[in-house]
């Protein structure tokens, strides 16, 4: 046993369980523990410009590889209200990362103080646990609490708040005898497995709807072992995307309203029975549950007990961990297999690559200002199979889901639920402070950039280098879309003539991004006309490599541009300009019968 201030027994615990990088910004309420930080000299900090920013920061640093968490670090008061957004992104996509805020003295918390809220109560709905911690021998534990919640079941954030007179207290406290504790993950059974391939061995066009929650449980190996000894194709939600390789002859496209393909959507409406794993069943995903639903069987895996039947009630449910659940479906369906049991559903699976050769969306467009379809296209030829894309929300977002290829887990990382404009940045920046090595591109529009723009100086000063490829058409794009619905076009434009632009500026779109990002100690490259595509990305990269900073690619883009999405999956409006090179739609849409 030693005696030591309570902050000091924090961050030796932070160690033991693994943090070795934290995202923050200090203050009067948290200057305890960052002193403890400094003293111990083993976690990195990255001091971000905004605290929301932290949280994104924290966010990316999870998603990037299987068994992290990462940690935000804020003051009091306001501190706490910048980390809520990142909370609740967390939460919504079943991420974990800590928060830990300082707070106004134990005797002063009822007395109005300065910078002093009820930040665990604003919290709680957003996070696994929330708690302020008011007696200094429970900080240890209670980080020993909020890591063990983190990682057991659906995994999801935690917040803890430390009163300053609680962080300085001296406690006595045996890190040499400190165990992190074993985490609990609910596991499917040999029964439910067979119950489960049953179902499977009565369907005639079956899928697999794989989740994010796969990638959670580092399982995508096993999916696609599964999905190769049944033959069945498999269709990722966007959270899933790249547990199975989007070349692979059983990946089928990704279904739903917006970030969805063709042949994925067609797939989905032909299937009579689909097999869900560590998946919400999300609105964008499913559109309304009757059509989605229609003359199908649905089992539905999740380590969540209360998700079962949350939007739909399926016709089979099992509380599992989607790592432990694919190993037993797995075992079953091997055993199955030697014995000559499985149904043999090769001609359902032709007929889904049948519909994925045919059923394309148009690319190659030629005109300037650029469309962003050409955009994608261009992107897919210069960035290789390895490249991890990072993005948030918006027509970029829609549009990259729709033409980008991924083929690796944790290499489409995105805010999928809470969609907060801004989350790009931040979380890019998250995701090389957690890997030095891979190749990073960050995914925004104009207006999602600008949300949290100065986190560039973030990447500057900690030499945290990726490419953020920036493609500007001066709207609230996706917005503007929508409002097509209400006949206006209201409060979405951002074109205005910069007065300060400089020459090279793109006349009428306003901010001058090439400028800020300069100006923020980043390099920065704007495209205009096709020919100058190959140079840009080639050019991109070298000064990412030379400097060590982020690059923004700007490509302008034509001001008005409709991507397709639709209210239903079988209803996705197909723009004239998407749909003129389909001249073989006819033969995909017979597929169906």
């Amino acid at each position: 046993m030693a005696r030591m201030r309570a902050v000091d027994a924090a961050v030796l615990v932070l160690e033991r369980e693994g943090v070795d990088c934290a995202f923050g910004v200090p203050g009067a309420a948290i200057n305890p523990l960052y002193s403890a930080l400094k003293a111990q000299g083993t976690i990195r900090h990255v001091l971000a410009r905004h605290v929301e920013g932290a949280s994104h920061m924290a966010e990316g640093y999870t998603r990037a590889r299987a068994g992290n968490i990462g940690v935000c670090l804020g003051t009091s008061g306001p501190a706490g209200t910048d980390m809520i957004t990142g909370l609740y992104s967390a939460q919504a996509d079943s991420i974990p990362i800590l928060c830990i805020t300082g707070q106004a003295p134990r005797a002063r918390l009822t007395k109005e103080d300065f910078q002093a809220v009820d930040i665990a109560s604003i919290a709680a709905p957003v996070t696994k646990w929330a708690a302020t911690i008011m007696e200094p021998y429970q900080v240890p534990m209670a980080l020993q609490k909020a890591f063990h919640l983190m990682r057991s079941g659906r995994p999801g954030p935690v917040l803890i708040d430390l009163p300053i007179d609680v962080q300085l207290a001296e406690i006595e406290f045996d890190i040499d005898t400190y165990a992190p504790l074993a985490p609990y993950k609910p596991a499917m059974t040999h029964v439910q497995a067979e119950k489960v391939l049953q179902m499977l061995n009565e369907a005639e066009h079956p899928l697999i709807v794989a989740g994010g929650g796969i990638i959670n449980a580092d399982a995508s190996d096993l999916l696609i072992e599964f999905a190769e000894i049944t033959g069945v194709p498999v269709i990722p939600t966007l959270m899933g995307w790249g547990s199975i390789p989007d070349d692979h002859r059983l990946m089928a496209g990704m279904c739903g309203l917006q970030t969805a393909h063709r042949y994925g959507n067609a797939t989905m409406l032909a299937a009579d029975f689909v097999l869900g794993i560590g998946n919400r069943w999300a609105n964008r995903h499913t559109g309304s549950v009757d059509i989605y639903t229609k003359a199908k069987k649905f089992v539905h895996i999740d380590i969540e007990p209360t998700q079962i039947g949350r939007v739909f009630a399926p016709d089979y449910g099992v509380v599992s961990d989607a790592g432990a659940a694919l190993k037993m479906l797995l075992d079953v369906a091997t055993e199955w297999k030697t014995a000559g049991r499985l149904y043999d559903w090769g001609g359902w699976a032709k007929a889904c690559r049948q519909r994925k050769k045919v059923m394309k969306r148009k690319t190659h467009f030629d005109q300037v200002p650029l469309k962003p379809q050409r955009v994608y296209e261009e992107m897919n030829k210069a960035f290789g199979r390895d490249t991890t894309y990072v993005t948030t929300i918006g027509l970029s977002q829609i549009a990259g889901a729709q033409f980008l290829h991924v083929y690796k887990p944790r290499n489409w990382i995105n805010c999928g639920q809470a969609g907060p404009l801004g989350w790009t940045l931040p979380a890019a920046l998250g995701v090389r402070a957690a890997d030095p090595d891979r190749k990073i591109v960050a995914l925004s529009g104009d207006y999602d950039f600008q949300f949290m723009i100065e986190e560039l100086a973030v990447g500057a000063q900690h030499r945290l280098p990726y490419i953020h490829v920036v493609v500007n058409n001066a709207y609230l794009g996706l917005i503007r879309q929508a409002q097509r619905g209400f006949s206006m076009d209201f409060e979405v434009g951002l074109a205005f003539e910069n007065v300060n632009a400089g020459e090279n500026a793109e006349a009428g779109y306003g901010v001058d991004h090439v400028a800020v990002a300069e100006a923020m100690g980043c390099k920065a490259i704007r495209v205009r006309h096709l020919e100058e595509f190959k140079t840009a990305f080639v050019e991109a990269e070298r000064l990412m490599n030379q400097y060590q900073v982020p690059v923004v690619l700007e490509f302008i883009l034509e001001r008005v541009t409709n991507i397709s999405m639709g209210t239903e999956i079988d209803n996705i409006v197909e723009f004239e300009e998407l749909a003129q090179n389909n001249e073989d739609a006819p033969t995909a849409i017979a597929l169906l019968d």
